[in-house]
């Protein structure tokens, strides 16, 4: 049996959740890329797996963008190396990579106030502005 994929100290994920799939590879390799098969497509079910608590999984699926199905399934495609091993772990290392991005809970803003000193900065400057703007529009005088 393979080892768990470590997330984080508390969060690990069996391989047998990701299904990979290898499919012919666009790029280099000469002859060799109508013949292998060394791109890979990682297929991770994230909306039904055990592993990874609620919120984490409403974190990844939101960085996931794009490579998130509408069934709820990352797909991950590598296909950057001409080696089918090198490709799995790019795959693997860029699942891991989302998953540790989503694990990590956002920190909450503190609403602070702005000081008297950079109000008064905010509006001595909309003044000099304002100034600077009235002298263009306005006629010269003469008198």
């Amino acid at each position: 049996m393979a080892d768990p994929i470590v997330i984080t100290r508390s969060i690990s994920i069996d391989p047998s959740e990701i299904e990979e799939t290898f499919v012919r590879s666009a790029g280099p390799g000469g002859q060799n890329v109508n013949k292998v098969s060394s791109a890979v497509q990682l297929r991770f079910d994230l909306l039904n797996s055990p592993s990874l608590p609620e919120g984490m999984k409403r974190r990844v699926a939101a960085a996931a963008g794009k490579r998130l199905t509408k069934n709820g399934v990352i797909v991950i495609t590598a296909n950057s190396h001409r080696d089918q091993p090198m490709n799995r772990a790019d795959a693997l290392e860029r699942l891991v990579g989302l998953l540790v991005a989503g694990a990590k809970p956002p920190k909450a803003r503190i609403a602070t106030r702005p000081t008297l000193a950079s109000k008064t900065r905010r509006l001595e400057g909309k003044s000099i502005r304002s100034a600077t703007k009235q002298m263009r529009t306005s006629r010269p005088d003469f008198e």
